[in-house]
């Protein structure tokens, strides 16, 4: 099978980043790419939760996912579209999501899923975040099919929590999708490990469509979308910059390393420890 990564530097315009993906999507048909999978945030990254609100749209009426819906249709091609902020209600106190989609080749959305772990934290006086203040939290893990495979969902913070993903493979995934937006100082120390730790556990093929760069809201992000394989082989490293890249997934490397430690079917339930007293 063969994929292809966006890395993208994602601004606060949607009808921007729109176009952007529609090129994107173009080259990766052209390129022979079965599934192009996109970072997290690919329609709107913005910070300013103020000036967001004023651009942020119900599914029905966002227009990244339509462009991306009529590019997908028009090239016969599947997009894992990383995510985008989505409107649930018009009601103003309802929080957005976080959701990732599927997208068929016939246009169609085949699976979503909602973030599920929420990205509030504090890496020091000049970056704190609170995702959670303005984005409701999924509570759904979600696997889909794509041809040959089975696809795991899950969007960037998610990549720290491993129970996630072994909910992921017990339900049959033998592709793992990590859309990011990673933060320079967390990509430098965690990345790479963390990718790649993911992909040995569940003994599947990790890909990492990530954010690069200096974006119009003033954040920076990492990028290095990276591909990884079940052994924990690094496939594809797209480094720094923005742009396509392409990687050729062998299928059969899940089974064989599957076969050769089997740490799946050697999964164990146990009682968990009472606290110290």
């Amino acid at each position: 099978m063969r994929i292809a990564l966006a890395q993208m530097c994602s601004g606060i315009e949607p009808s921007e980043n729109a176009a952007q993906l529609r090129s994107l999507i173009a080259e990766a048909a052209a390129g022979g790419a079965a599934v192009i999978f996109t970072p997290e945030m690919s329609g709107l990254l913005d910070r300013d939760r103020s000036r967001a609100a004023g651009v942020i749209r119900t599914e029905q009426d966002d227009l990244v996912l339509a462009a991306v819906r009529s590019e997908a249709r028009k090239h016969q091609l599947w997009v894992q579209l990383g995510s985008l902020a989505v409107k649930v209600s018009d009601d103003p106190e309802k929080k957005w999501v976080n959701r990732s989609y599927l997208i068929n080749p016939g246009g169609e959305i085949a699976a979503r899923y909602d973030k599920i772990h929420l990205f509030d934290v504090n890496l020091g006086p000049e970056e704190s975040q609170r995702e959670s203040s303005a984005y409701a939290r999924g509570e759904q893990a979600v696997v889909t099919s794509l041809p040959e495979a089975t696809l795991g969902l899950s969007i960037c913070y998610d990549l720290r929590f491993s129970a996630l993903f072994e909910a992921l493979t017990n339900a049959g995934a033998d592709i793992l999708s990590i859309p990011a937006a990673f933060t320079v100082p967390t990509g430098k120390a965690h990345w790479e490990i963390l990718l790649r730790a993911r992909a040995i556990e569940a003994g599947a093929f990790v890909i990492a469509a990530a954010q690069y760069g200096r974006h119009a809201d003033g954040r920076s992000t990492y990028g290095h979308s990276m591909v990884v394989d079940p052994w924990g082989e690094i496939l594809l490293d797209m480094g720094e910059g923005t742009g396509l890249g392409f990687c050729d997934l062998d299928l059969g490397k899940v089974r064989d390393v599957r076969s050769r430690v089997p740490a799946l079917a050697n999964r164990q339930s146990f009682a968990l420890p009472s606290k110290p007293s």
